[in-house]
């Protein structure tokens, strides 16, 4: 039997929004081991002056506990 975990976190990226995803996780993994999947729930981008300067994913993501 395994328990898993769902935890949500907010990544953010100049590049990209499949950036921020893969920064976001790959940020969470330092910590926590075992991730089985990512959920994107929201996406925001930040403009200045008319231009995207920041792009932001809310995501939960699932970690089995051993």
């Amino acid at each position: 039997m395994s328990i898993a975990k769902t935890i949500e976190i907010t990544a953010s990226s100049e590049k990209s929004f499949d950036d921020a995803i893969r920064l976001g996780v790959a940020k969470a993994s330092e910590t926590l081991d075992h991730i089985t999947g990512a959920w994107v729930m929201d996406q925001s981008v930040t403009v200045d002056k008319g231009k995207v300067t920041a792009y932001s994913v809310r995501m939960k993501l699932t970690f089995v506990l051993k």
